[in-house]
């Protein structure tokens, strides 16, 4: 595997020490990997700092031809990048090459959008104009789930926006954003893009260092709350893309044989490792029956494997803190009952489990309770749209979900009620660059994706001015 270093002030580096990489399939390091010290990580920032004044002048043409140059040399080297995901994130090689693939749709539609000032007023004695400037350093923290793309929709805008960066990856799969710094090297000058990596120690020194105008972080809620407590001493920008426990309501009407593959895909797509994926399924009790038998099916035919394998469906949990987290959730599902396929834990190497479709649960258990955030998918019987919807609103989380049915009035109207930042009707799981994205109540802060999210690495700027007499 290939030596994989640092981006500190445009120069390619070790860290100050270094740590494993592991392949989730086989348990085994893919590659040791630089690790960065707090020196290291307030390096980039001064780095960044100091990169600031030039990049924050250079106009959004400038930027724009930046980002394209980076998006063509990425492209270039997709196949290389989609296996070296694979290895590191464990998702099957089709899903990293997709991954690959959005990564560069991201990046060149953000490269498009524009800063132009607004004319709020201007009369003959006065002009009003709303101006977006550019904030400064920004800390982008991503996750392991979408190592590439997450980090492609941060810092796309960000730079557009005009702002110098530190990217902190997963400790857990940093070596593709490792290597994209290869291609920042390239095409933008010393310190405007910076990569350091840690052992999830060094969080904390970036969300709440002076000189980081603003966070954008993708992970867990519970995380999510530290760091908006630590940037609050700064009153620091944050964005907080942050956990889901996505319903979705099934009606009556829909065809279970011709919405189970649909429902299967949107919960089990990365292992089920998807902040928007269903995690819980409410089906009306005229149907409930069939679309479990439906479900436990594709379960039980999924080919679940190394996701360098050919035909691989599945494939692992992406960390060994993820898989014991899991694992503990399936243990006490399964001694409650109502398992109905997969659940099996496959003796040897690799984080694995088999997509498990679980039955008869209901609030108060903990696979309903919880985000899962890994192959279990519980199937909730209601009797009452109105109770369903009620009863996936009771969560502390908001970020997605979806209603499936033939009757266009009736789900438009259960859509509306749902307290969720992005809900779908007769579909789920689907984003895309220009459109907003965001999560109600703890799922999250701001917005991510289209015109609004690249509003968020702005300071809005007012000039009223009045003509001279």
């Amino acid at each position: 595997m290939s030596d994989f270093k640092l981006l500190i002030n445009g120069r390619l580096v070790p860290g100050d020490s270094t740590m494993p990489v592991l392949n989730p399939a086989t348990d085994q390091p893919v590659a040791e990997c630089p690790r960065g010290s707090e020196a290291q990580i307030n390096a980039a920032v001064a780095a960044a700092k100091a990169a600031f004044p030039a990049w924050s002048r250079t106009t959004v043409e400038e930027r724009r031809a930046a980002l394209l140059k980076l998006a063509a040399a990425l492209e270039a080297r997709s196949d290389e990048f989609a296996e070296l995901l694979t290895q590191e994130q464990g998702k099957p090689l089709a899903e990293a090459k997709g991954e690959i693939t959005f990564t560069l749709m991201f990046i060149r539609a953000f490269a498009e959008m524009d800063l132009k000032p607004q004319v709020i007023e201007e009369t003959a004695n006065a002009r009003i104009e709303a101006h977006r400037r550019p904030l400064g350093v920004v800390a982008c923290i991503i996750p392991w789930n979408f190592p590439v793309l997450l980090a492609a929709g941060k810092f796309s805008p960000a730079l557009l926006a005009g702002n110098t960066l530190v990217i902190k990856p997963a400790a857990t799969t940093p070596l593709t954003t490792l290597k994209l710094g290869e291609l920042f090297q390239q095409f933008f000058p010393a310190g405007v893009v910076n990569i350091v990596t840690d052992a999830n120690d060094l969080g904390n020194v970036l969300t709440k260092h002076p000189d980081v105008r603003k966070v954008s972080f993708t992970g867990s809620t519970a995380t999510g709350k530290k760091v908006m407590a630590s940037a609050a001493d700064t009153i620091k920008r944050v964005t907080l893309e942050l956990g889901g426990n996505d319903a979705a309501i099934v009606l009556g009407d829909v065809d279970p044989a011709k919405t189970a593959p649909a429902l299967f895909g949107a919960a089990f797509w990365n292992c089920g490792q998807v902040c928007l994926a269903v995690k819980r399924l409410y089906v009306h009790e005229s149907i409930y029956d069939q679309m479990c038998e439906e479900l436990a099916k594709l379960a039980d035919a999924s080919i679940v494997g190394n996701g360098m394998e050919e035909g691989v469906q599945i494939g692992p949990l992406q960390n060994r803190a993820q898989f014991e987290k899991v694992k503990a959730l399936l243990a006490e599902t399964k001694a409650k009952g109502g398992v109905i396929a997969g659940g099996q834990v496959p003796d040897g190497a690799g984080y694995f489990i088999r997509p498990t479709i679980v039955r008869d649960v209901k609030e108060g258990d903990r696979i309903v309770d919880e985000e899962q955030f890994g192959p279990i998918l519980p199937v909730i019987k209601y009797s009452d749209p109105e109770d369903a919807l009620n009863r996936a609103n009771a969560s502390y989380y908001g970020l997605g979900g979806s209603v499936w049915g033939r009757d266009d009035t009736q789900t438009a109207s259960l859509a509306a009620r749902m307290e969720a930042g992005t809900v779908w009707i007769n579909k789920h799981l689907e984003i895309a660059p220009n459109v907003p994205f965001g999560g109600a109540k703890q799922s999250g802060l701001g917005v991510e994706f289209a015109k609004q999210g690249l509003e968020e690495f702005t300071q809005l700027q007012v000039i009223n001015a009045s003509r001279a007499a």
